[in-house]
């Protein structure tokens, strides 16, 4: 995968993230796998706004085609390509988890390719409920 950017990643996404993945046996599953096991976790209320959390609307470039693309990242029974809601379980959606805006990462793909991708902009659902 190359140099691997660091990531954070919220206490509750890791949980629900780690529950779905004793059920996933797939090549994306063990790479998103991985990628928990070097997060540094933090509690919801703690995570940097610029961090990629689930069901944030993610904007960003894949950097071999420089095409911008947005996508927000969810669960996978709450995928639907048509509204550009994708699963943290497909490719793009298991990198984009954790990393910070400007930070980018090259993932493997299942066809042996790789893809390179770069955080531009984020919006994220409220985490806490102060204010």
């Amino acid at each position: 995968m190359g140099k691997s950017p660091s990531l954070v990643i919220s206490e509750e996404d890791y949980q629900k993230i780690s529950s779905l993945l004793l059920n996933i046996k797939t090549e994306i599953a063990e790479l998103l796998e991985e990628e928990l096991g070097r997060a540094t976790l933090v509690p919801a209320s703690e995570l940097p706004a610029n961090v990629v959390s689930m069901n944030s609307e993610v904007t960003f470039m894949d950097l071999d085609t420089n095409k911008e693309q947005k996508v927000t990242l969810v669960y996978p029974n709450e995928a639907d390509i048509e509204k550009s809601k994708i699963s943290i379980f497909a490719p793009v959606g298991a990198a984009l988890i954790g990393l910070r805006i400007g930070q980018s990462i090259d993932w493997p793909l299942p066809d042996g390719k790789n893809r390179h991708v770069k955080v531009i902009s984020l919006v994220r659902p409220d985490l806490s409920n102060t204010k």
